[in-house]
């Protein structure tokens, strides 16, 4: 069962994020942390997991540790550290794209089942989001990101090593399945 717990904290990734759209898209961000968040409570996760899921992306996109150290207000210990084992960087400017993404990788392999759990809903749900954008916009979508089109495909091919590795089963599989269609449009 939810609790306010849950709506203080979509409210707070409401306002977090108000201003914040889906990079290729132009959908209003909050679209994708409820797709991580109904992932999550959709496999069981409880409401902890649920409320990270909504703010996983928050120390890296609005506010660093401050805003961290206001979800452990909050929301408690345990939601903070899985939002910061999500979170890519804390700090602003952000490190180069590559060694961060290589760093972040690296502690997801050795992050706690929590972490995984929301960090590989959030890439399964940012691989579906890419490849609808790839069927609509083309192989220019990939050059809206960071890493641009090379980069982009290195990293979620790395995530599904990673949680073929770590968490095998059909989150994993999806996840492979989709990133293995963007490969198939990308070789076109």
């Amino acid at each position: 069962m939810l609790t306010r717990r849950f709506e203080d904290a979509l409210i707070f990734a409401t306002h977090l994020h108000a201003d914040q759209k889906r990079k290729s898209s132009g959908v209003p961000y909050i679209a994708h942390l409820l797709a991580v968040a109904s992932l999550v409570l959709e496999s069981g996760g409880d409401e902890d997991l649920v409320i990270a899921a909504l703010l996983h992306d928050a120390v890296e996109d609005q506010g660093g540790l401050a805003t961290l150290l206001e979800i452990q207000r909050r929301f408690g210990e345990r939601v903070a550290r899985i939002v910061d084992g999500c979170s890519d960087a804390s700090e602003q400017p952000k490190p180069p794209w590559r060694p961060r993404k290589e760093a972040h990788l690296e502690r997801l392999h050795h992050a706690d089942w929590d972490v995984r759990r929301v960090a590989l809903a959030d890439k399964l749900h940012n691989a579906r989001s890419l490849l609808e954008d790839i069927r609509r916009d083309g192989v220019i979508s990939l050059e809206r990101f960071r890493g641009g089109r090379d980069g982009t495909l290195w990293y979620y091919q790395s995530a599904v090593a990673l949680f073929q590795e770590t968490d095998p089963g059909p989150w994993a599989d999806e996840l492979g399945r989709v990133v293995a269609e963007i490969e198939s449009l990308i070789d076109r």
